[in-house]
């Protein structure tokens, strides 16, 4: 017996048609991340540079085709049409509940929908950076879209063809957002019906390909564009590249505090609840590797890898990643923990219902706290439409006067630039306006007549 043979594999062969039963787990989800987004629904927050793919500003945008690589929301940029935040917002959200879905019953749809896959594409929903990144959503539409495609064709295509799209998709993906193809690989992992350590490795050579094809395509079009190869670091960031091993050693720290920052968000800052997640992820790695060792090995595989691709790139570049760029690790703890349970339970006894309570305790917990954290942005929004009547009726130029970042709305909404207001005003009554502290004579002037000035606070 050889140590491939030694390793038990519990996933059989799948049933295709039953895998692409997804609208009972869509239904599921699509309620679900409505309910949890009302408080955001109607009038989402947009974030500061998100503003661009919201009015197809595609001159704003167009620096970041350099300096982040991402080709296909520029493109994006260029549709021609102004559609509403709220229904950008809604598609966005539909799309991240159909990935959830789709991903769902790709992993465990193999007998059709059934309770754990709805628990499971629950979860992978209320990811915490997803609602964080969520905020992104008029530029992020097509990359999700490509995405939740993907995870789609995971529950109707066999593994072959879906592992032949896989460059096509990475490459796409990547030119969105840089960690979108880690979900993709979690799509490729969960769909492996006969799995081996040969299989797996085959994946994991796949997948770093399709990312180096990813990387050396968004490299090419800068270069035949820009005339840079590669992707030069925006100033904003203050990075700190790294020119030799020594200087990747010292960057070390960014990549401890990145994986920090990650993990006191994904827990709403209640550091306890670090605690408790790595413990139930230690947990469901014992079970799977007791009962279902080469499912554990490929879940962690793509889990380390995602985990392994980030730090090199915290190491070279210097910065510090934000929390929503780690999208992928609660997709794969959903995952493991999901999947364990699911196992406890099929054996009975006290271990299977404290199993299924952990996992529905989490859930319900974050969906709560999902909702939350959407209500967090309402008196922002609320009180910028209150200013709005103002600026729609006042005669120009339109002045403001105050400091944006220092009003209790914009503190609690996490607003990052003074711009958002202004992008603001212009979303809500298309006009123009100007911070005072900007132009101190021209906003003086129009004091005394000619203009505007409109006191923040």
């Amino acid at each position: 017996m050889t140590l491939i043979d030694s390793l038990p594999n519990t996933v059989p062969v799948s049933d295709h048609a039953q895998r692409t039963r997804i609208f009972p787990v869509l239904t599921a989800a699509l309620l679900s991340i409505l309910i949890i987004s009302l408080p955001n629904l109607l009038d989402p927050i947009i974030r500061h540079d998100d503003y661009p793919a919201y009015f197809g500003d595609a001159a704003t945008f167009w620096e970041k085709t350099l300096h982040e690589g991402r080709w296909l929301n520029y493109v994006w940029h260029l549709r021609g049409i102004e559609t509403p935040a709220w229904l950008n917002f809604s598609v966005y959200q539909a799309l991240w509940a159909l990935f959830a879905a789709a991903t769902a019953m790709a992993a465990l749809g193999k007998k059709g929908p059934g309770w754990f896959s709805v628990v499971l594409a629950l979860l992978i929903l209320v990811a915490p950076p997803a609602s964080l990144i969520s905020l992104w959503f008029n530029t992020l539409i097509p990359g999700l879209a490509i995405v939740s495609l993907y995870a789609v064709l995971g529950c109707y295509l066999p593994p072959t063809k879906l592992r032949m799209l896989l460059p096509v998709f990475v490459v796409v993906s990547f030119m969105a957002y840089s960690t979108y193809p880690l979900l993709l690989l979690a799509i490729v992992l969960v769909r492996s019906d006969e799995r081996s350590l040969k299989d797996l490795a085959s994946i994991l050579v796949l997948f770093i390909f399709s990312f180096a094809l990813a990387v050396l395509t968004a490299y090419s079009l800068n270069w035949q564009i820009h005339g840079i190869f590669g992707v030069p670091l925006a100033e904003w960031r203050d990075g700190n590249p790294a020119t030799d091993f020594d200087g990747l050693l010292a960057n070390l720290p960014r990549v401890t505090q990145s994986v920090s920052d990650f993990l006191v968000k994904t827990a709403f800052e209640f550091k306890p609840a670090v605690v408790f997640h790595i413990g139930m992820l230690m947990a469901a790695s014992i079970v799977l590797w007791r009962n279902a060792r080469l499912e554990a090995l490929y879940l962690h595989a793509g889990l380390w890898m995602g985990l392994g691709l980030m730090t090199v790139q915290i190491s070279k570049l210097g910065v510090i990643a934000p929390p929503r760029a780690f999208i992928f690790v609660w997709v794969f703890y959903a995952l493991l923990i999901v999947r364990a349970s699911e196992i406890l339970t099929q054996k009975g006894g006290l271990s299977g219902r404290m199993a299924r309570n952990f996992v529905l305790l989490i859930l319900g917990s974050y969906l709560l706290q999902t909702f939350t954290q959407y209500s967090t942005y309402r008196p922002w929004q609320q009180e910028t439409r209150r200013l709005a009547t103002i600026v729609a009726s006042a005669q120009e130029p339109i002045y403001l006067q105050g400091q944006v970042l220092q009003l209790p709305s914009a503190k609690a909404a996490f607003i990052q630039t003074e711009t958002a207001l202004i992008s603001r005003m212009r979303q809500l009554t298309g006009r123009d306006t100007i911070l005072c502290h900007t132009d101190l004579a021209a906003c003086e002037q129009a004091k005394l007549g000619g203009g505007t000035v409109i006191d923040l606070e």
